[in-house]
């Protein structure tokens, strides 16, 4: 086997730096439709350092502090100037904080374990909403040097996050349904229905902003709505989570056997049931399995066309995942016949694949 070395990436035109280019590249996105700049490849056995010489006068330190300052004055910015969803986490958080501090200190200073404890499960769902607001804010950043396809799988990552949580949450309640069992009921502190309320209420607020995302199973367009539909079932299993306290705390109250036992339970399935397909999205797309919305049948079917060419020998190493929901990449090679002129090849494979919904796409040729 003979790979040439010459390396090209060309745009939806096929502009074809040269003749003897064997590797093949597009996007269907305009922002990577840029001019290159030409590289020298050194050759194979020797290790070679490539710099950037506009950033050689300073020292690497200095330009990491400075990234890192102008990355966080670029996420403030973005905060103040966001979209209105934006601005709605922004409110939900502050009005969460508050609640949240006003109940430590209540349980404080009253010695009330139970008000700890919901204010500490408060503040790690607001620590969560704080990033996934960062998040929004952040990847509205362009792509750089460092990050080639930009700042969106931040927005999968905190969907992913918000899941994790979310599962581990339902896992506690569970584990609190089975201590409500075996402990005596009768024990039961009521004065928690105060704080369940409020904490609905202020939930029902954030279930509100986002009900446009009131569905368990979305399609994702886009990064942006795995994080917005995260925030939402975040919201809506702490509301459930707070009903589910009141209604416990009622039946209680009237005489029920087992009422804590049986609302914990159904809390902690009911969340464990509506965050599943999130954490499954979401986790999928981290992990960089074959995209959802192209059958897998579409794939094999697009590789018996390419190997059904004439002047096609092998077709190895087919690898298509989604970057974030909606952008699916992928990369294959080609081991062709010598001396064939693969543009033609190259064509067909770039026109199946976008027909198919792969929006970039890497093709390297081998000559046999």
């Amino acid at each position: 086997m003979e790979a040439r070395d010459s390396l090209s990436s060309i745009n939806g035109d096929f502009g074809f730096a040269g003749a003897t280019d064997r590797r093949f590249a597009f996007s269907r996105q305009s922002s990577f439709q840029q001019p290159h700049t030409p590289i020298d490849i050194p050759a194979h056995g020797h290790h070679h350092h490539l710099y950037w010489s506009a950033l050689d006068d300073k020292p690497s330190a200095l330009r990491r502090t400075s990234s890192l300052s102008s990355f966080g004055f670029s996420v403030f910015r973005n905060v103040r100037s966001g979209h209105r969803y934006m601005k709605r986490l922004f409110l939900m958080i502050s009005l969460n904080v508050a609640y949240s501090t006003a109940e430590l200190l209540i349980g404080l200073f009253t010695g009330r374990v139970g008000l700890v404890s919901d204010a500490v499960h408060l503040t790690f769902g607001c620590g969560l909403l704080t990033f996934s607001l960062f998040v929004m804010a952040a990847s509205r950043k362009k792509a750089d040097r460092e990050y080639t396809y930009g700042y969106k799988r931040l927005e999968v990552l905190s969907a992913f996050t918000n899941a994790l949580f979310l599962l581990f949450m339902s896992f506690s309640l569970a584990v609190e349904a089975l201590h409500a069992f075996i402990q005596d009921e009768s024990e039961h502190k009521h004065y928690l229905i105060v704080s369940a309320v409020t904490n609905l209420f202020v939930n029902l607020i954030g279930v509100w902003f986002f009900r446009n995302y009131a569905r368990i199973n979305l399609a994702y367009r886009n990064a942006e709505d795995m994080n917005h539909h995260s925030v939402f079932l975040h919201v809506l299993a702490d509301s459930i989570r707070s009903a589910g306290l009141i209604l416990a705390s009622w039946l209680l109250s009237i005489g029920v056997q087992n009422a804590e036992v049986l609302c914990l339970g159904l809390v902690s399935v009911a969340v464990f049931m509506l965050v599943l397909p999130l954490f499954r999205a979401s986790g999928g797309i981290l992990l960089q399995m074959a995209p959802p919305s192209i059958p897998t049948t579409a794939f094999n079917k697009c590789l018996r066309q390419i190997s059904a060419l004439e002047d096609v020998v092998e077709v190895s190493q087919a690898r298509f995942w989604e970057l974030v929901p909606g952008h699916v990449v992928g990369s294959l090679t080609l081991q062709v016949k010598k001396g064939t002129n693969d543009r033609p090849i190259l064509e067909f494979v770039h026109g199946l694949y976008h027909d198919l919904g792969v929006q970039d796409l890497t093709v390297q040729t081998d000559e046999a």
